[in-house]
């Protein structure tokens, strides 16, 4: 396995199933040298995802792997549901705008049914199968390779479609968030259909419950200064809430 990427996520995985990993234990596992490995260990350590030990790595705290959605609809719903209301009520009636795969926009995608004459682009299948039955809304799914950890269609099919579609809002709903650099998820290819829908978007939103702050994901999805807008409840640290506001960027909390 010579990619880079893939070792690393590879590393990850290992780690993220049995807490820990050694050297040669990762090296004959993924048919790379001890001295690769250890240069893999070392990035993942200064990128805050693993944490070195003698001889190997644990998995880092502040790391975020990839959780399946059924699960991650059952943590925070509280103040997702919040979050999902005051981010429905950015979004005008007529206007066309972009949901991607999270557990918030799945929630907020369920309050937009109200809404008259709204295009919503997405690549979640959740999302899509929510606003199926809403008659003023025309739905846009992007098609593509169904990625089970968050029922969301990825690849170069899923990437063409939002390629040719522009949207005034993006609401993007994320893994991790470290203020600092910015938006991150555990998948290379969520990240790049998550990439596609900021570059195709006049305004991006990201909603998040306060658990994902100070945390990180492999993958940058994409820098805090491409943000506009970010929702969250009270529970964001006092120091990420006046980095953001101090960069411009607006800040609603719930």
């Amino acid at each position: 396995m010579a990619d880079a990427i893939e070792r690393h996520s590879a590393i990850l995985k290992r780690l993220h199933d049995n807490g820990r990993a050694s050297v040669v234990d990762l090296s004959r596992l993924l048919q790379v040298s001890e001295v690769t490995i250890r240069n893999d260990l070392k990035e993942l350590s200064e990128r805050g995802l693993v944490q070195r030990t003698h001889g190997g790595a644990v998995k880092s705290g502040l790391y975020v792997y990839d959780v399946p959605l059924y699960k991650k609809t059952k943590q925070h719903r509280g103040e997702k549901q919040k979050i999902a209301a005051a981010a429905a009520a950015l979004v005008n009636e007529g206007e066309i705008i972009t949901l991607d795969s999270g557990s918030t926009t799945w929630e907020m995608a369920k309050l937009l049914k109200s809404k008259r004459q709204l295009t919503v682009i997405t690549n979640s299948i959740p999302v899509a199968s929510e606003l199926s039955t809403a008659p003023n809304i025309q739905v846009i799914v992007s098609g593509g390779s169904v990625r089970r950890e968050s029922l969301s269609l990825v690849g170069p099919h899923a990437e063409k479609l939002l390629r040719e579609h522009f949207a005034s809002k993006v609401f993007l709903g994320v893994d991790g968030f470290d203020v600092h650099s910015g938006l991150t998820t555990p998948n290379l290819d969520e990240a790049q259909v998550n990439r596609l829908m900021v570059d195709m978007s006049r305004e991006v939103i990201a909603v998040t419950d306060s658990s994902k702050f100070g945390r990180r994901s492999m993958c940058l999805i994409v820098a805090t200064k491409r943000i506009h807008k970010v929702i969250t409840d009270s529970g964001i640290p006092k120091g990420d809430a006046e980095y953001l506001r101090a960069s411009g960027i607006e800040l609603i909390i719930v």
